[in-house]
């Protein structure tokens, strides 16, 4: 089966492109996330990302960076706690357009790395995925089998940057205390 595969980050991909390729699927890899931020964060985890797939022999499509394709369909959802409607938003917005984009190419399905991470609610994903894909979405919970202990094992056998907030600003927040009061108005959405 010829997948297109949704990379959040190069350590999320590790465990779930080795599990794809197990199954005998040929994986491609397509990195979208206009929620990075900041822009320095995101060409990090992009720079990983082409690492791991000049390492691996993947195929890597690299989305458009436009932070206002985040920021205008979050706006309103600024102080949702982690896990709550702005990142069901977020991977609304990601798993759409991989969606899309394997469709327009051959793909036979889609899925992505989200699900690998301990911090993501995997039944959330594949819901949002089903909706999104039906059939074509390729229901899969990467963090089982011990898929986030092999990522991180893998991430350090490649040497690969680990970075330690979701991705998004206000994500950030809560790990750094970096996104201000004053910052708030900045960030939603006037880009």
């Amino acid at each position: 089966m010829k997948v297109l595969l949704h990379i959040c980050c190069a350590v999320c991909a590790t465990a779930s492109i080795e599990r794809l390729r197990e199954e005998g699927n040929s994986v491609s890899g397509y990195f979208y996330n206009p929620n990075i931020h900041p822009q320095s964060e995101y060409l990090n985890r992009l720079k990983e990302t082409e690492k791991l797939a000049r390492e691996i022999g993947l195929s890597l499509i690299v989305g458009e960076y436009r932070v206002e394709h985040w920021f205008g369909p979050v706006k309103g959802l600024e102080d949702e706690p982690e896990g709550g409607k702005r990142c069901e938003v977020c991977f609304r917005l990601r798993l759409s357009q991989t969606c899309q984009l394997a469709r327009q190419n051959g793909f036979d399905g889609f899925t992505t790395t989200l699900t690998v991470s301990p911090h993501k609610n995997s039944k959330t994903i594949n819901n949002i995925g089903r909706e999104i894909g039906g059939p074509f979405f390729l229901e899969r919970d990467f963090k089982k089998k011990e898929g986030f202990e092999r990522a991180m094992a893998l991430s350090k056998k490649y040497g690969l940057y680990h970075q330690n907030y979701c991705g998004c600003v206000f994500s950030q927040n809560k790990k750094t205390g970096l996104y201000t009061q004053h910052k708030k108005s900045e960030f939603s959405g006037n880009r």
